[in-house]
């Protein structure tokens, strides 16, 4: 019988998702419904499914969107052929890209610019990484594992930079890296790593938390990788680990000689989601308690076209 939950501190929101997630309420606010969304504006089924009950339409590609619409782009990140096609459809686009998506962007572009091929470390598919490819599809190879940095096959004179996705393993992350240094001792680094702040605070504060508990709950959807990985962490402890979306999700089974349970929350994910988990343990007699807070005072600007056109309006209303 589960007597204990341990809340893991810091979890959820990250000032990314935060700034991705208010940029689209503030459109709809502003501008009316529909709003259109290029991919899920952050990956969390729970923020997206609101998010359309409020008037937001949620689009694969940006030519779904009719000409002239306004338009968000997601927090992961888009190519720079995106922007072209939603300007040769006149959009009115609202970048939501998290800043250290764009960060990375940014390297790619100088590393490609300067001659560079650019190892990138991050999953195949992932939209973070589909945008990163875009700014020098030419220049970048793309590692998804150890294993593939111990095949990868380049010219020996070849001028090389690594650059990551912001959402991966720390650990699994610093083996690659250990892999490509060992293999091209000459490769370029970033001045700072690129996995976010809010991925390896989320995954330190598993880690610290693992001894303590007999089974980690990670609330997050299966398409968040930050949230996978999450539970990736747990499990390369020797704890059992599963993802949900919800308290719905959480399986009695799972519970069975449990004693302390664990809960965290990916970068996407609400609070409120954490509050239903909490619940559901609460009325079944457990005790829920913090494990050592620790806040994150991280902050981002909503992105500028969104920025001007509120001040605009506000000098208007004056």
């Amino acid at each position: 019988m589960v007597k204990r939950v341990l809340l893991a501190s810091p979890r959820g929101y990250c000032a990314g998702v935060e700034r991705a997630v208010e940029t689209v309420e503030l459109a709809l606010e502003h501008y009316g419904e529909p709003i259109y969304v290029r991919k899920q504006i952050v990956h969390n089924a729970h923020v997206v499914r609101e998010l359309e009950e409020r008037g937001a339409i949620f689009v694969e590609a940006e030519d779904e969107a009719p000409e002239g619409a306004t338009i968000v782009f997601s927090a992961h990140g888009v190519a720079p052929s995106v922007h072209a096609a939603s300007a040769g459809l006149r959009h009115n686009t609202i970048d939501a890209t998290c800043p250290l998506v764009t960060k990375v962007h940014v390297q790619a572009r100088r590393y490609a610019a300067a001659g560079y091929t650019i190892v990138l470390i991050g999953h195949a598919g992932h939209e973070e990484v589909v945008g990163t490819m875009g700014e020098a599809p030419d220049s970048i190879v793309l590692v998804e594992s150890v294993e593939d940095a111990e095949a990868l096959e380049l010219p020996t004179a070849a001028k090389l930079a690594y650059i990551t996705q912001t959402t991966l393993s720390v650990d699994e992350t610093a083996e690659i890296i250990g892999v490509l240094r060992r293999r091209f001792p000459q490769i370029h680094a970033p001045k700072k790593e690129d996995i976010c702040y809010a991925t390896s605070n989320r995954q330190w504060a598993v880690k610290e938390m693992l001894a303590h508990v007999d089974l980690l709950l990670v609330i997050g959807s299966r398409n968040s990788s930050n949230s996978n990985r999450l539970v990736d962490v747990a499990r390369a402890a020797g704890v059992s680990a599963y993802l949900i979306d919800d308290e719905s999700e959480i399986e009695d089974a799972w519970l069975a000689g449990v004693e302390t349970v664990g809960v965290t929350s990916g970068a996407s994910a609400p609070e409120k989601l954490v509050t239903r988990v909490c619940d559901w343990f609460a009325t079944r007699g457990a005790a829920v308690e913090p494990y050592r807070m620790v806040e994150e005072d991280v902050t981002f600007k909503l992105p500028v076209e969104l920025r001007r056109e509120l001040a605009l309006a506000e000098t208007r209303s004056v």
